[in-house]
């Protein structure tokens, strides 16, 4: 285990909970906190992914670190051909992740994310409505409060809140209406202390022609609403992490999510691990698109133009300037 957070220990409780599954080290700077989590577990310590790596033989690897720590333990995972399960963000920029996609490119590694709500029940009921009537308008928004790390109200510690945060809705977005090709975001400041857009929104065109916005804001005093919202021909459906409700032909219907979602993800990475089937939903070139959709929503933002979103290995910087004389514009 890479990280000793809070994140780190909801992974670690429940791989403990998995017959045949040790957590044999963890890894922090802080190493008090590594120590701590690491009695949990009855295991050993270290100051950093590295000296883990030489001291313990492993099968997999957990990452659970802050955006900007990410980079290094991913590359040293690679090269010592290890699956890695990564929290999400995968990185905090699009440099930092290009890089991991180029060292990972043609490696048959087993690698997960973090991206829960594409293991939801709802998830795969409102994918299934969808599979019937395409998506035409997708609605993402993410309104929420400053979380509680000193890091993340600094651009070089989160990244910003649509890296961070807002990502989760559009990788829910992308696993319900595709890939999307171009985006056109503003932003706007308000806590002083930020060094990043407090409110966002964007607008989103997708491969398969729909349209979409995304809208973020942390500047509430709690979570207002975070989810997405798809309209289809006949159609409107509405999924957060705890509920669908679906409005189809009239009629309206809702549906709770029969389980936290959270250990699932681990569940199938492990099960990887061991040779089983593959059932990973999130693997991290997949995580690599979404986190290409945010850092270009992030650049556009700055910018205040339109930019396309690279489709897997891109400009290191997030994305092309939109071409206007093809008339769109």
């Amino acid at each position: 285990m890479v990280g000793a957070g809070a994140v780190a220990a909801r992974h670690l409780r429940t791989l403990q909970a998995m017959d045949g599954v040790e957590v044999a080290g963890v890894a922090d700077p802080a190493l008090e906190r590594a120590r701590e989590l690491a009695g949990e577990a009855g295991t050993a310590a270290y100051p950093n992914h590295m000296e883990l790596l030489a001291a313990e033989r492993l099968d997999a690897l957990y990452i659970c670190v802050p955006p900007f720590a990410h980079g290094a333990p991913e590359l040293a995972a690679i090269e010592a051909g290890l699956p890695f399960f990564v929290e999400k963000p995968v990185a905090i920029d699009q440099p930092t992740a290009a890089g991991i996609a180029a060292a990972l490119a043609g490696r048959q590694l087993v690698t997960c994310t973090g991206y829960h709500w594409r293991w939801l029940d709802i998830f795969d009921r409102a994918a299934g409505l969808l599979a019937e009537r395409p998506a035409r308008l997708v609605q993402c928004a993410w309104l929420d409060k400053v979380p509680p790390p000193p890091w993340w109200l600094r651009r070089d510690g989160s990244g910003g809140q649509t890296i961070e945060q807002t990502t989760h809705v559009l990788d829910t977005a992308r696993g319900l209406a595709g890939e999307v090709t171009e985006v056109h975001a503003f932003g706007a400041g308000g806590l002083p202390a930020a060094e990043f857009h407090e409110v966002s929104v964007a607008s989103l065109r997708f491969a398969s022609g729909a349209v979409g916005t995304v809208a973020s804001s942390c500047l509430l005093p709690r979570l207002h609403r975070a989810g997405v919202q798809v309209v289809a021909d006949g159609l409107c459906l509405e999924l957060s992490e705890t509920e669908l409700v679906v409005e189809a032909d009239g009629r309206r219907s809702a549906w709770k999510a029969d389980a936290d979602a959270r250990p699932r993800p681990d569940r199938d990475f492990v099960a990887a691990v061991r040779g089983g089937p593959d059932r990973i939903r999130v693997p991290w070139p997949e995580a690599y698109r979404t986190h290409l959709l945010a850092c270009a929503i992030t650049r556009s933002a700055d910018e205040g133009r339109p930019l396309r979103v690279p489709e897997g290995s891109g400009e290191p910087q997030g994305g092309a300037p939109v071409d206007r004389a093809d008339g769109r514009g």
